[in-house]
């Protein structure tokens, strides 16, 4: 069932959705960040004393980034509440961050690295059973 609109007759509209935008215009075209780099469960925390209003040409979305980030959370987790894709949140997290509006702390990475012979013992030793 469609719902009616005032104003407008556009297909674009869902009832249940509402506007319908397609991703890359959120990203102007874009597909990769302004600064590589986003593991999923990569920290976003806002700067406390980002000025949104001294950056006028924010999207909706940028600004909701922000919000969301007044306390450290994860890259995957701000998709998933925007119920945007992954890839379009990582093209806005890296407007924000060369605005210098977030900052992004990476996950310590594992200081122990199996080496590969012993990966290989283990996947033949599980060939085996």
């Amino acid at each position: 069932m469609r719902a009616e609109y005032p104003d407008t007759q556009h297909e674009w509209l869902d009832a249940d959705a509402g506007p319908v935008v397609r991703p890359y215009t959120l990203t102007g075209g874009r597909v990769r960040p302004a600064v590589e780099g986003f593991d999923l469960v990569a920290f976003v925390l806002a700067d406390p004393a980002a000025d949104l209003d001294g950056h006028p040409r924010l999207h909706p979305e940028h600004r909701r980034l922000v919000e969301l980030a007044r306390r450290p959370v994860p890259v995957a987790e701000l998709a998933a509440r925007l119920d945007l894709a992954l890839g379009v949140v990582r093209v806005l997290l890296g407007d924000l961050l060369a605005g210098g509006l977030v900052s992004v702390h990476e996950p310590p990475r594992g200081p122990f690295l199996p080496d590969d012979n012993i990966l290989k013992a283990v996947v033949s030793g599980l060939r085996a059973l």
